[in-house]
C-alpha cells in the first residue's frame, strides 16, 4: 500500500485530507509542523507528501528544500495565497506541483493520481540517455555536460528528459503539461515557459554547440540536434 505524509497545521484539513487519501488506497501519516514532517519522512518513507507552506517551526520550503538535498519523492506544495512568487519558489526548489487554498481533496487526489500515474511510466521507460556531450540519467536524476554535473530542479530534468526522449519532435505546451505534470494538472501553459526560460538559462552555461532547446513559434518546444 502507497503511503503519503500529510503536512499541516491545521487539524480539520489533514483529517480531510487523509479520509480521501485512505479512500484511494494509501496509508496515510500525518505532520503538523515542519519539524515533524522531516522527522516522519526519515522514519515512514512516504511515496508522496502534501505539504502545507504556512506551518511553526520550520516552514514547507524550507522542509522541501531538505528533503530535496537526499530525495526526489513527489512533493504538492499546499498555499493559502495564489501569489505567483510562492509558486514559483516551490517549483523552484524542487516541488512537483501546488495547490492554493481553498482547494477540494477531490482535486487534490486528482492531482497525486496524475503524479503518481507518471511516476509509474518513467519506472517503465529507458532511465539513461547520451546525446552527444549530454547524459541524462533518471535512476539518479543526474545531468552531465562534458562529464561536468549540471545542477538542474527535478522538474526542469523531467521537462528536459521528455524532449531528448523524443529529439525533433515539437512538443506543444499542452503536451509537456501532460507528460511531466499530469493529464489531470490544473494550471496553465505560463509554467511550462517559465520552467523552459530557467532551464534554458542553466544549460547555456555549459557548452552545447551540437544541440539545444528550439522554440517553435506559435507551437512549443523541441530538443534539436545541430548536425
Amino acid at each position: 500500500m502507497p503511503k503519503i505524509l500529510i503536512v499541516d497545521d491545521n487539524k480539520q484539513i489533514t483529517s480531510v485530507l487523509q479520509e480521501y487519501a485512505k479512500r484511494d488506497g494509501y496509508s496515510t501519516i500525518i505532520a503538523f509542523d515542519g519539524e515533524d514532517a522531516i522527522s516522519k519522512f526519515k522514519s515512514e518513507k512516504p511515496d508522496i507528501l502534501l505539504l502545507d507552506v504556512m506551518m511553526p517551526k520550520k516552514d514547507g520550503f524550507q522542509v522541501c528544500r531538505e528533503i530535496r538535498q537526499t530525495s526526489n519523492v513527489p512533493i504538492i506544495m499546499i498555499t493559502a495565497r495564489g501569489e505567483d512568487f510562492e509558486k514559483i519558489m516551490g517549483l523552484e526548489i524542487g516541488a512537483d506541483d501546488y495547490i492554493v487554498k481553498p482547494f477540494s481533496a477531490g482535486e487534490v487526489m486528482a492531482r497525486i493520481r496524475a503524479i503518481m500515474r507518471r511516476i509509474t511510466r518513467e519506472e517503465k521507460s529507458l532511465q539513461l540517455i547520451e546525446i552527444e556531450n549530454l547524459i541524462i540519467n533518471l535512476d539518479d536524476y543526474n545531468i552531465f555536460i562534458d562529464g561536468e554535473p549540471v545542477s538542474l530542479t527535478k522538474k526542469e530534468i523531467e521537462i528536459l528528459w521528455t524532449l531528448v526522449n523524443d529529439k525533433n519532435k515539437v512538443f506543444s505546451r499542452e503536451n509537456l503539461l501532460n507528460s511531466v505534470w499530469g493529464y489531470d494538472y490544473f494550471g496553465d501553459n505560463r509554467t511550462v515557459d517559465s520552467h523552459i526560460k530557467r532551464l534554458r538559462s542553466k544549460l547555456d552555461k555549459y557548452s552545447h554547440d551540437l544541440w539545444q532547446i528550439k522554440t517553435i513559434w506559435g507551437v512549443g518546444y523541441k530538443f534539436e540536434v545541430l548536425k
